[in-house]
Formats: structure tokens, sequence, C-alpha cells
């Protein structure tokens, strides 16, 4: 059983290191109930709105047994939200959730819609933080594991300690490892995409366009 184990926000704010001057990275956990809404959790920013953000990348997840898999490699611990992540969770594997899969967290029910492509913001907050983010973006994959975005279909609030229910899976196939991939090392997996009702449209135009081109 997945149980959301952390619940993580952030304010836009000044960050030298980004490449607008500003960000809403640095997410940290926060204690109680949190609201759910169409674009993401209460006291949460989003500071690249043209990259970042919007109904289909309204929550990010990531779990805490793959940042503690990252702290094994980088000799450090990583906190809660250091990866910029709204809910840190355990017990569920979310790189291998369906695009398209229902989950029911509390009272919000929200569906994995996208996944998070790594950029040089994240390699500069890491090496903020102290970590060794040499070749970050490669590294990070490499490992085929990013986390997914999640649209919110039941706005509601959500805490630590939450169960996570799977309520629906598409059954194509398709999972969260297997989008990232298509989209960053194994292009030859984007037709697969085009399993996925629902598609978010940046992917699909790039499926499309790859098996256009392969006639």
């Amino acid at each position: 059983m997945g149980i959301l184990h952390s619940v993580n926000v952030g304010r836009d704010r000044d960050a030298p290191y980004a490449n607008l001057g500003h960000s809403g990275m640095n997410k940290q956990p926060v204690a109680g109930r949190v609201a759910v809404r169409a674009l993401g959790l209460d006291g949460d920013q989003v500071g690249d709105t043209v990259h970042h953000g919007g109904v289909d990348q309204a929550v990010y997840v990531f779990a805490r047994e793959d940042l503690d898999r990252w702290a094994v490699e980088l000799g450090q611990d990583i906190r809660d939200g250091m990866f910029a992540e709204n809910l840190t969770t355990r017990g569920i594997d979310v790189n291998e959730a369906e695009v398209g899969e229902r989950w029911r967290i509390g009272t919000a029910e929200l569906e994995v819609a996208s996944v998070r492509i790594p950029c040089n913001d994240f390699k500069s907050w890491m090496g903020v933080g102290g970590y060794d983010n040499r070749a970050w973006v490669k590294r990070f994959a490499a490992t085929g594991r990013p986390g997914p975005y999640l649209r919110v279909l039941v706005e509601g609030e959500v805490g630590a300690g939450d169960e996570i229910a799977v309520v629906h899976r598409p059954g194509h196939g398709v999972t969260v490892s297997t989008m990232f991939r298509a989209l960053t090392t194994e292009t030859d997996l984007l037709p697969d995409l085009l399993r996925v009702e629902g598609l978010v449209e940046q992917a699909r135009v790039t499926a499309e366009k790859y098996v256009a081109a392969r006639g």
C-alpha cells in the first residue's frame, strides 16, 4: 500500500542560480492538511510558468525510496522536497504507474499525466544544496525514474500519512518510466505513447511527428 510520506510546498523567490533569476524549487515539508486545487497545492508557486505548472503539471511526485537511492549515490542525506516534489511517497513505485492512472489521496483524486524532464535549473539547485551535480541532467535521465506530474480530477485535501489508493489503471502498459524514456533517451518508444487516451499535447505532437517521419 502506498502512503503519502510528506507534503511539500514552496513560494517563488529570488534564486540567482535559476535561469529566470527566481524559482519555486525550494519546497519544504508542511504539517497538517493541505488543499489540492486544479493548479496545485495551496501555498505552492511555480517560478517558470512557461515550462512548468498548469493543469497537466499541477502536482509533482517523487518516491522516498528513489530519494534514498540518490542519497546513497551522492553520499549525503536528501530531505523530503529537495527534488522540488510536492508529494513524497512511500510504498508505491510511482515510475511504474501507467500514464492515465488515477489515485485517491485524502479527499482528492489525481491522474498521472506527464513526467519531469530535468533541466539546468535542477542541476544548479542541486549544486546550491551542496550535492555533486556534475553531469546532473544526464545522470538523472539515465535512471529513467523521473517521478510523475499529476493533474487534479477532484479537488480536496491531503496530508502526510494518507493512503494512496489506485482507483483506475488504464491497462495500456505505458508507464511513467516508458514515457520519460520515449521523450529523452529511447525515442523508438514514442509510438507507444499514442496508446494513451488524453495524452498531454506536447508528448502527442512529438510522438506523431516521429511516426510521420518514419513513414
